[in-house]
């Protein structure tokens, strides 16, 4: 067994603690837990993938931790920690934005995922001029990953922007803002292999999506 294959099951139990106790003072008693069970693991999970995130993509890869203290300057809700484990690997295209693969464990989901949340303002223009010239390309990655059990976040916008025809074959993937695929994962299992099929069957989708960053 590896160092982070009891990751979910910790994550879940302290998570769901967390929730019914999310104050500092309870953060501050039971942070030896939190570092002990989900960070350091997380940490080793991050470092494990890797290498074999490199291999896949033939990029640089740079692992990141999202911290666990919520920005709650500009939020009507107070609480300060998520309750909620995410983490990526960033690919570095050198390209003009760069795509990532994640994965995140919830208090009712366990996912990962590939894409980026939101594009640079030059690389949207220029996926929404991709989507239009080569559609049944880039529909046929879209579609063909959802065959598969991946789902997309729903698009950003309410209408399909400015010069597109709001009836194009294609108006969902215009009206996206960013794209994000992801497919949940079972909460038993060795970690790393579930990790290194979602990766492999998700990266189809950075493929396309470094594409269109390096137009």
């Amino acid at each position: 067994m590896s160092d982070f294959d009891n990751l979910i099951g910790d994550a879940r139990g302290f998570l769901t603690q967390l929730a019914a106790n999310n104050s500092r003072d309870w953060w501050q008693d039971n942070k030896a837990t939190y570092d002990s069970k989900l960070k350091a693991p997380a940490l080793t999970l991050l470092d494990q993938m890797q290498p074999k995130l490199a291999a896949l993509s033939g990029l640089e890869v740079t692992p990141k931790l999202f911290r666990p203290h919520r920005d709650v300057r500009f939020s009507k809700d107070k609480t300060p920690y998520n309750t909620h484990l995410h983490m990526m690997w960033s690919l570095a295209t050198g390209a003009r934005q760069d795509m990532v693969f994640f994965f995140g464990v919830g208090l009712d989901y366990v996912t990962a995922g590939a894409g980026t949340m939101g594009f640079d303002k030059p690389v949207l223009v220029d996926w929404r001029k991709f989507v239009d010239l080569d559609t049944d390309r880039i529909m046929g990655v879209v579609t063909g990953l959802e065959g598969k059990g991946v789902q997309f976040r729903e698009p950003a916008l309410k209408r399909v922007p400015p010069p597109y025809d709001k009836d194009h074959p294609a108006e969902r993937l215009l009206r996206m803002k960013g794209v994000v695929g992801s497919v949940a994962l079972p909460s038993e299992g060795p970690l790393e292999t579930q990790l290194e099929e979602a990766f492999a069957l998700l990266w189809p989708l950075n493929e396309m999506l470094i594409g269109v960053a390096e137009a």
